[in-house]
């Protein structure tokens, strides 16, 4: 609560069981996980917390946070406050009918299943979380080397700096003896109005009303100057403030740190392309893998090499830290994308119905994680997690995935290579 929401306060204090809960229980999914390949507790009890554990995330997914999210938009509407009960539940209402037809045009579980099964609920969600789950990680895969690579700076010197700023000055002083120029001919029209009697018979209302629609015209000329004047103060502050960070990173480029950076950029452009390349491939070929990639590169490298090796032994220990750093990595970077969105669009009167989105977010965030973490997994730990989640089409999320990285990912390449492509264009322009 203090790190999230330290700066907007959440007063509903449902919100914040709601939020919290959510949370616990999408941790509690990755602890099973980990307790899976650890073999911690009876397999008959893992099997009941697994069942639990999904059957209380998605009646918050669900049910109850669509229908708060309702009823607090609702609130905000001054019109509907007498019968907001019965607006939220026709939004809510509404949510279901989309989340249900949004199965419809994707083969995501056998037709065998019942209207109320936990296997039609858990598919849905699953297709919104992969969907936001392969959004962000495309993106996430080209940004991060444009980020960490000095490579993309641009060169920025003391001397650009000082000229944008000289320029935001003048600008300010523009604005500033414009709008003395408008408060003074406000100040002369209000006195000459308390001084002089109004004026009387045909000529002198002519004569007015020429006078004054002059008066009116210059002051909304020397306005539209002044909104123009402004708008450009803005985009200079902007620009200031860019150049200003650039120059810092540029600085911060050049330190130890740094430069560890850097190198991981190298890196992850190398790992971006390797997998644009391999959704690709999975795209055109039609392919899921059916061996989870630790044990596969174990094998490859105990066959390449021809040395005795336990590969079901070793397997398990590196697919647990393999499977942990993928649970603390995600749990993190999407912590921290809420937090930061958070603070982007929160307001006093809006928070509630933020705080329940981030809830819906990361809720089917980590469900669908669970679909794709099932896959780098061994055999033998991914039993009660397929018995829980039921006769999905596990390929199809897969697959999906694939599509979506590789659409976020080409339209990030392609968006980030035009942002850099013109910020020396508007740096010029300016």
């Amino acid at each position: 609560m203090r790190q999230l929401f330290k700066d907007y306060e959440v007063r509903q204090y449902v919100v914040q069981v709601i939020f919290s809960v959510t949370f616990a229980f999408s941790c509690t999914m990755f602890e099973l996980i980990i307790f899976e390949i650890l073999g911690v507790l009876n397999s008959s009890s893992r099997y009941f917390h697994w069942k639990l554990n999904l059957c209380v995330i998605l009646l918050i997914l669900v049910f109850m946070v669509p229908f708060y999210i309702g009823y607090f938009v609702v609130s905000n509407i001054r019109l509907l406050h007498r019968q907001k009960l019965l607006f939220a539940c026709l939004l809510w209402l509404t949510f279901m009918y989309f989340f249900w037809k949004l199965g419809d045009p994707f083969p995501i579980l056998s037709p065998k299943h019942g209207i109320l099964s936990i296997e039609q609920l858990i598919s849905r969600v699953g297709v919104i979380g992969v969907t936001l789950m392969a959004l962000l990680s495309g993106f996430g895969a080209v940004n991060c080397p444009y980020t960490y690579m000095s490579y993309f700076l641009r060169n920025v010197t003391d001397a650009d700096i000082l000229a944008l700023e000289r320029r935001l000055l003048q600008t300010m002083d523009m604005i500033v003896s414009k709008k003395k120029r408008i408060a003074v001919a406000h100040r002369t029209m209000f006195q000459r109005g308390e001084v002089h009697n109004k004026p009387t018979g045909f000529w002198g209302m002519i004569k007015s009303v020429t006078t004054s629609v002059a008066g009116s015209e210059n002051l909304s000329l020397i306005q539209q100057e002044v909104d123009a004047l402004e708008e450009l103060s803005r985009q200079l502050f902007l620009e200031t403030a860019d150049l200003h960070a650039t120059k810092e990173r540029i600085e911060y480029s050049k330190t130890f740190q740094g430069k560890y950076f850097n190198f991981l950029g190298y890196f992850f452009s190398i790992y971006c392309v390797w997998k644009i390349f391999m959704a690709t491939i999975n795209i055109v070929f039609d392919r899921v893998g059916k061996t989870d990639p630790v044990t596969r590169g174990i094998e490859i490298t105990v066959n390449y090499l021809g040395i005795q090796f336990d590969v079901k032994f070793w397997s398990q220990h590196i697919s647990f830290i393999l499977v942990g750093i993928i649970i603390v990595t995600s749990i993190r970077g999407l912590l921290i994308t809420l937090t930061k969105f958070f603070y982007a669009i929160s307001s006093s009167k809006s928070s509630n119905v933020i705080v329940l989105l981030l809830a819906q977010i990361m809720g089917m965030y980590f469900v669908s994680s669970v679909l794709l973490i099932r896959m780098s997994m061994p055999l033998e730990y991914r039993t009660i997690i397929t018995e829980v989640l039921g006769e999905l089409q596990f390929n199809f999320y897969h697959r999906w995935f694939d599509v979506i990285f590789l659409v976020s990912a080409l339209s990030s390449i392609l968006f980030l290579y035009l942002a850099h492509k013109q910020a020396p264009e508007k740096h010029m322009a300016l």
